[in-house]
């Protein structure tokens, strides 16, 4: 609930002839130093809430936290695998995409053949220049 500006007009004019334009500086001092206790009493009670009851149940909550971090990761793991396997059962029966950019390769043997500078072909090659012996 909001209170506007002729409310306070109102509320204003009532304290005025309640109290009276002489005591009415007494009397805001008075609402003005029980407000600042008010704050300040508050301000205290949230302060001791924090400390006896937030804090002591946020320390016992840590161990239960840190016991949980693998079971989450494990959920995220899990959730990752389920949604690998969905998206293959739903490309079953579908025709996988052509592509005519490059040639289909016979397997690791055949690269090995086409380039003899390969690292895989490097040993064969020295093994017949050195007639069959190994070094």
């Amino acid at each position: 609930m909001k209170i506007g500006a002729l409310e306070l007009l109102v509320i204003f004019v009532v304290i005025l002839l309640v109290i009276g334009p002489d005591k009415l500086p007494q009397y805001a001092r008075k609402f003005g130093n029980a407000m600042r206790e008010f704050r300040k009493a508050s301000a205290d009670v949230t302060q001791e809430i924090k400390e006896s009851v937030i804090d002591p149940l946020e320390e016992a909550q840590k161990p239960l936290r840190e016991a949980m971090e693998p079971l989450d990761e494990l959920d995220r793991s899990l959730k990752a695998d389920v949604k690998s396997v969905e998206d293959e059962w739903k490309s079953i029966g579908k025709k996988p995409p052509k592509t005519t950019d490059a040639p289909a390769q016979q397997g690791p043997s055949a690269s090995a053949e086409e380039n003899p500078s390969s690292p895989a072909s490097a040993p064969e090659k020295e093994n017949v220049e050195n007639g069959g012996d190994t070094p």
